[in-house]
């Protein structure tokens, strides 16, 4: 799985240095972090949108679609700032065996 997000990386960073009109996400680049966090802050309502509908329906599609959008513009947002999907993979391995209490608490504790 992280094949994927590598590749999806390594062309969000190619778009870096494409034109804008060339592009959609050579666009977002273009117009700035702000637009690129209305993109995440809209994506992120609709699959919670999409999440309830699925609850009544039995049926994921839009949720998987919506999710697939989400992602795909969180990593817009990483690449834009210089971080990348290996970080966000290796944060989420340092969590593993370590309870989400417990995970919670200390972010507290450190003022996050």
């Amino acid at each position: 799985m992280s094949d994927i997000l590598a590749r999806l990386h390594s062309v969000l960073e190619e778009r870096k240095q494409a034109e804008p009109s060339s592009s959609y996400v050579a666009s977002l680049y273009h117009k700035g972090l702000n637009k690129i966090l209305e993109k995440v802050g809209e994506e992120a309502v609709e699959s919670i949108l999409a999440a309830r509908d699925a609850e009544v329906s039995g049926n994921n599609d839009k949720l998987i679609g919506e999710t697939a959008d989400l992602w795909f513009h969180s990593m817009v947002m990483l690449s834009k700032l210089g971080a990348n999907p290996d970080q966000v993979l290796a944060e989420l391995d340092k969590r593993f065996g370590l309870s989400g209490i417990d995970e919670k608490n200390s972010r507290s504790q450190q003022g996050e």
